[in-house]
């Protein structure tokens, strides 16, 4: 109230405090006044009846102050603003902040994963149909050709101040970066790279490039993955495609036969190699040890037979005799002995002719080496000429 209000000036120093039934009586007036009530009939309040207005004042603060409260969900922050200014980020919680118009608050849900799809639209009622988008979905290869590619895109928020103040639409925004950085890594591919061997590569790709754009321009989004749903040939070419990727396949298949038959093949080949190798040098070592021990003993006999020729040359003619007499079946009666008894086993005699057919039919019919037969020659040689030497 004014100091030259006349309910002040007209009391004096001594008198006491106003009348607070008087200044609510003109506090009403006032607002009568404000609210386009000066020409209504002016009733005056009982004496009490200002009492009652400071409750229902203190009520109305305190609902506006209880306004204030809010609770912060986990996984979620809290950006306060007075009067439009970023203040703080609240952390999850129950908080409190001063009540509207002055401040007002934005929960934002950091961890709620979001998903975009490019190049397709689902169906809204869960069912597994979906809408095409070829607008989105075309690409050019590097190889120019061109591809249908669906995949979609799912991410959260890092950063809760850039995605309210920098973002004005965040799905737009995540989709033209999702096309600008896919069509980027498909157009410097080939068209069988992206659709066979490396989607995953492209995928990876598309990630990483639509991170970057992104956090270039502060926009709190952070890409969570990335999966590719579908990426074919146009329609169009569609048939044709398939006969030269089933031609391909039946390539491949035959390749891999061929390889199978191979390396069932060459190994049983190099097994049999080896296997002849080694029986070849077998054979080398057994020929080159049976010549070297026919050379050592031609050579032990020929000193033998320039120190006592007489004795080798019957020492040679006995070891031949028995030679052949130990295979054949006669027997030989020396009469010169003069001996009186003759004992002839003749036990071993039958036997031996009896079991001589039965080998000689059994055994396969081989050929006498020719320095056997030529021994044998020899031997019947030294024979008669020493018959001839003990005639008279």
């Amino acid at each position: 109230m004014a100091s030259n209000d006349p309910g002040w000036g007209s009391r004096n120093k001594n008198d006491g405090p106003p009348d607070l039934d008087e200044i609510m009586r003109r506090f009403s007036r006032k607002l009568n006044g404000l609210f386009g009530r000066t020409g209504a009939p002016r009733v005056e309040p009982p004496g009490n009846a200002s009492f009652a207005i400071l409750p229902v004042l203190g009520l109305v603060a305190l609902i506006w102050m209880a306004t204030g409260f809010y609770i912060v969900d986990q996984g979620s922050r809290g950006v306060v603003l007075r009067f439009g200014k970023h203040v703080e980020t609240t952390l999850p919680g129950p908080r409190w902040h001063i009540p509207y118009p002055v401040e007002n608050v934005t929960v934002v849900n950091m961890e709620q994963v979001r998903t975009l799809e490019v190049g397709y639209r689902s169906a809204g009622d869960g069912s597994p149909a979906r809408n095409r988008e070829l607008r989105e979905s075309l690409m050019l290869t590097d190889d120019e050709n061109i591809i249908d590619l669906q995949f979609a895109v799912q991410y959260n928020l890092k950063s809760p101040e850039d995605f309210l103040f920098y973002n004005r639409a965040a799905d737009e925004a995540v989709r033209g970066t999702a096309e600008t950085a896919i069509r980027e890594i498909v157009g410097k591919s080939k068209m069988d790279f992206v659709l066979y061997e490396g989607r995953a590569e492209v995928a990876v790709g598309a990630k990483k490039l639509m991170q970057d754009i992104l956090d270039r321009y502060h926009s709190g989004i952070h890409i969570v993955n990335v999966t590719m749903q579908n990426a074919q040939p146009p329609e169009q070419v569609q048939a044709a495609f398939d006969d030269a990727v089933k031609a391909g396949q039946d390539l491949e298949r035959q390749k891999n036969e061929g390889q199978a038959y191979a390396n069932d093949v060459i190994p049983k080949a190099r097994g049999n190699a080896a296997r002849l190798m080694e029986e070849a040098m077998g054979y080398k070592l057994r020929v080159e040890n049976e010549a070297q021990g026919n050379s050592s003993r031609f050579s032990q006999v020929l000193s033998q037979y320039e120190r006592a020729p007489e004795v080798t040359r019957q020492r040679m003619y006995l070891d031949n005799q028995e030679l052949i007499l130990s295979n054949v079946s006669k027997v030989v009666v020396d009469q010169k002995g003069g001996g009186n008894m003759l004992y002839l086993p003749l036990d071993k005699l039958m036997a031996t002719t009896g079991a001589a057919p039965v080998a000689a039919a059994a055994a396969p019919v081989t050929t006498a080496p020719e320095n056997t037969a030529t021994d044998v020659q020899r031997n019947r040689d030294a024979f008669r000429s020493r018959d001839r030497e003990s005639r008279p």
